[in-house]
């Protein structure tokens, strides 16, 4: 029965007391801590928030300005494509002036050509390398000097143009990838911590893909447009170029025409006063062979008329020959029918004259078909020349393009 009243497990009231204590001391300890992680908590989260929105702040500052930077280098870009776009249009303008020059020299190298082929069909002493041919052959060549110069430049010019759509072609490709890209950061500036359907991607911190350094970004729009600027300075220059060559090509061609047309003037000239000269002359010869016929026919008549005076005087000599004897004495009649024969004789011998009035007349003969061969040569002269060639000529009109 003692046995049962005494329980071993039952603690002394100290320890009861010193158990409360330490519950108590163990709860405010707890308490303390858990009040200052909360405190920490808080500061930390506060401290969190301010940085985050710090941070985010720094981040939409940083995007505003890169927006900046791309609308600045967009502008120039738009700029400058302008720019090269308004070039081109105009360097077109200019090719199609070349191209215009280019054919409006081939006509006038064609009747050039064509002059020198017809002059060819003079003839005799006429088929002369005058200065009328001189100047046809300078002028061709200088034709075909202006050709090649405006074919060289035409061909610069088609460069020019490719280059320049090169030029507008990496001007379009960056425009094109800064839209897009001020495009992109445009939506992203618009993101807030409210904009519904934002979501977490775990890859986007992965540097994937050909990242370039800002430096490589602002040398690539850089380099466009200075290669831009390089290909529009040059259309200026070529421009320049072209605007001399077509002003100094039609100057040079007026001058060369208008000395062909000159010497072509000079020539029809002298020509018309040589047929002039050569039909005076002619007119002179034909006068002469004329007279000269009239001389012979009076030479002729003269002669004629002496038949019937030497007729009569031989035949008294003969008839006195027969005489007899003594009477046939050599007394004054025969002595002067002697002197009258002799003299008729003489002077009927004396018109030789008839043969030399015949011989010049046949040297009057050849000497009129002479110079009317020659006024033939010098009238196809003028037909080739006056009607052939100049009236041809008349069509060159050599235009500033």
């Amino acid at each position: 029965m003692a046995r049962l009243l005494q329980d071993p497990s039952k603690l002394h009231p100290s320890e009861w007391y010193t158990a409360n204590r330490m519950q108590r001391a163990s709860t405010e300890s707890q308490k303390s801590r858990s009040e200052c992680l909360t405190a920490e908590s808080w500061r930390l989260v506060d401290e969190i928030e301010k940085t985050t929105q710090k941070t985010q702040s720094d981040v939409n500052k940083k995007l505003e300005q890169r927006r900046e930077e791309i609308k600045f280098w967009k502008q120039e870009l738009d700029n400058k494509l302008e720019q090269i776009v308004h070039e081109t249009e105009t360097l077109l303008t200019f090719k199609n002036r070349l191209e215009r020059a280019l054919e409006g020299c081939k006509e006038p190298l064609v009747i050039a050509q064509k002059c020198l082929l017809y002059r060819q069909r003079r003839v005799g002493i006429d088929l002369v390398h005058d200065e009328v041919e001189q100047e046809l052959v300078k002028e061709a060549e200088v034709l075909q000097g202006i050709i090649a110069l405006l074919g060289r430049t035409l061909e610069q010019t088609n460069e020019q143009i490719r280059q320049n759509r090169s030029a507008k072609y990496n001007l379009e490709r960056d425009l094109k990838d800064k839209f897009t890209a001020l495009t992109i950061d445009d939506y992203c500036a618009s993101l807030t911590n409210d904009t519904p359907h934002i979501i977490y991607a775990d890859n986007a911190m992965k540097l994937e893909g050909n990242f370039v350094s800002p430096e490589d970004w602002i040398d690539f729009s850089s380099i466009n447009v200075e290669k831009a600027d390089k290909q529009r300075n040059n259309s200026l220059a070529l421009k320049a170029l072209i605007d001399g060559i077509l002003s100094q090509t039609a100057n040079d061609m007026r001058k060369q025409c208008e000395m062909v047309n000159t010497a072509f003037r000079n020539r029809v000239k002298e020509v018309k006063d040589a047929k002039d000269k050569l039909e005076t002359l002619l007119a002179m010869v034909m006068d002469e062979t004329a007279s000269q016929e009239k001389n012979i026919a009076a030479l002729k008549k003269a002669i004629a008329d002496k038949e019937g005076p030497v007729k009569v005087a031989q035949t008294r000599l003969e008839v006195r020959n027969h005489r007899p004897n003594v009477e046939l004495c050599y007394d004054t009649v025969h002595s002067s029918l002697m002197s009258e024969v002799q003299e008729i004789t003489k002077n009927i011998q004396r018109q030789d004259a008839l043969a030399q009035a015949q011989t010049e007349l046949k040297s009057l003969s050849r000497r009129q078909l002479s110079l009317e061969e020659e006024i033939k040569v010098k009238e196809n002269t003028l037909y080739i020349d006056e009607v052939l060639c100049m009236q041809m000529r008349e069509s060159v009109y050599i235009n500033s393009y």
